[in-house]
């Protein structure tokens, strides 16, 4: 069901790694206990964030949460269709991006979860 080439974190992001480039996005556990997202806010930064950062907000029907950045790095791109159309993440969250990260150390994503440790840890919750 969780796409095993992604790394999770346990405030339900996802992360696809590409060498020194990560693409975060949101899992579909999340964005099923949020419900229908009406609204992405990503603002822009410069320079370096950390593991664990707030890097934005997605906003639901049912409330406003905080998206957490899964590693440190640098945020090179923002997912703009998502201003006009937040609910691509309701359609497909798992083949949707928020942001394209440039990683500060790549090997800090192994500490997240693994799809099998993601799914383990979803359904105790």
């Amino acid at each position: 069901m969780y796409p095993t080439t992604y790394r999770y974190t346990r405030d339900h992001e996802w992360i696809m790694l590409d060498g020194k480039v990560g693409t975060v996005g949101l899992t579909e556990f999340a964005q099923k206990q949020l419900g229908d997202i009406v609204f992405v806010d990503i603002p822009p930064t410069d320079g370096q964030l950390e593991q664990g950062e707030v890097f934005g907000t997605v906003e639901s029907v049912k409330s406003v949460s905080d998206l957490f950045l899964p590693v440190a790095g640098t945020i090179k791109e923002v997912n703009d269709e998502l201003s006009g159309e937040p609910e691509l993440i309701n359609d497909d969250a798992h083949g949707t991006w928020l942001i394209k990260l440039q990683v500060a150390d790549p090997k800090s994503a192994d500490g997240l979860l693994t799809a099998e440790q993601y799914e383990a840890y979803i359904a105790g919750e």
